[in-house]
């Protein structure tokens, strides 16, 4: 049966308090809050965290030892959740052969994941 939660169970990142949350899959989701209420908590040390962590779990160890292995969060579990690429906020390149992917530094983890994942077809 396909999950179409993410269910947070005793989230407690920083400002978290044991926080229990369902998030919908395949939906465009947005965190609000105060200043300091714990979003970003929530959001990268927490879901982004675990879902990296089993994302390059998932990699052979010759592609693990290129990529930084996150701590597990401090949470009682999370289920139904994907392997997770985060794109932070910070300045533009002025390079004029930059694409979304290289600003981002997205490329590597998507080359990966197309590698891993990805059903190779023939152009021809």
């Amino acid at each position: 049966m396909a999950q179409n939660v993410i269910r947070v169970v005793g989230a407690r990142a920083h400002n978290l308090k044991n926080i229990t949350v369902e998030i919908p899959r395949d939906k465009l989701v947005v965190i609000t809050g105060l200043s300091g209420s714990g979003k970003s908590s929530l959001a990268f040390d927490t879901i982004f965290a675990e879902g990296q962590r089993r994302y390059v779990e998932s990699l052979s160890a010759y592609a693990r030892q290129f990529l930084g292995q996150m701590e597990k969060p401090d949470v009682d579990y999370i289920d139904g959740l994907s392997p997770a690429v985060s794109i932070d906020q910070k300045g533009t390149s002025h390079n004029p052969r930059s694409t979304v992917g290289t600003v981002t530094e997205i490329y590597d983890f998507i080359r990966l994941l197309y590698a891993r994942a990805g059903i190779p077809h023939c152009p021809i």
